[in-house]
């Protein structure tokens, strides 16, 4: 172990997100430059979210992950698997809404997730696992890089409102 915060995998669970898991998600997504833009964390939670949760949880595609530290939800991803026609109809995984407890960050929980989608992405026989990561977020891009993702290609977004 290189530095205090970090901590052994069988120290983490990673489970499948339950409803009773969003107000610990979405305060993990609220939580940065970013996310406080996008979300909203009140108490009780919005309807949109419980509603998008329902929908992300009925698509046999779709999965959101929690990773758990003594019954404490330390943090969260969403694995999405894409049928594709190119690569000989192959499929690939998308990560997206990927946050770390804030008092938890750089101890190796980040890590564990990513490599627990990448495994269930293997066993699902994806052929590529892809993400976006914001371009003011340095810090996640070599995170990214170490863990053996390449910038190969410029992502665009369209925001519609």
């Amino acid at each position: 172990m290189g530095t205090e915060n970090e901590m052994a995998a069988d120290d983490i669970a990673i489970r499948t997100a339950t409803r009773d898991d969003l107000p610990a998600i979405i305060a993990m997504l609220a939580n940065d430059h970013l996310g406080s833009k996008r979300e909203c964390y009140a108490d009780p939670l919005p309807n949109v979210y419980y509603a998008a949760f329902d929908a992300i949880d009925g698509d046999p595609n779709n999965e959101i992950v929690v990773a758990e530290q003594d019954g404490k939800i330390i943090g969260t991803l969403q694995l999405t698997l894409i049928p594709n026609l190119t690569y000989q109809g192959g499929v690939r995984a998308l990560i997206e809404g990927v946050r770390v407890d804030s008092t938890m960050r750089s101890a190796g929980i980040g890590r564990i997730l990513f490599e627990w989608a990448i495994d269930q992405a293997k066993k699902k026989g994806c052929h590529m696992v892809q993400l976006t990561a914001d371009k003011t977020r340095p810090d996640a891009h070599r995170f990214y890089e170490s863990l053996g993702f390449s910038a190969t290609h410029e992502g665009m977004k369209l925001h519609l409102t």
